[in-house]
């Protein structure tokens, strides 16, 4: 079972301000402000209800698999598919 949208997202905000690498390897990292999370590579956010639709389809290979879902997808990947994130959850 897939942990909730909550768990995951508190996770999420315990990584803020920490390293990450997309799937083609940039680095980045992030900050949030309420419910949206600002990579630092781009001047987006990205809404908490992007990772909870991506969280649905996840473990998947890449980016390309949520592009039709979600806003920001390589980034949405990127910290979903991390190991300090997903912690064996999928």
């Amino acid at each position: 079972m897939k942990p909730s949208i909550e768990a995951v997202w508190a996770r999420i905000r315990a990584l803020e301000g920490e390293p990450f690498e997309t799937k083609t390897g940039k680095a980045f990292t992030f900050e949030i402000a309420g419910g949206v999370l600002h990579p630092s590579r781009t001047d987006y956010g990205i809404g908490r209800s992007e990772f909870a639709k991506a969280v649905e389809r996840m473990p998947c290979d890449g980016p390309g698999a949520i592009t039709d879902l979600v806003r920001g997808p390589s980034y949405v990947w990127a910290i979903l598919a991390d190991a300090r994130v997903r912690r064996g959850d999928w």
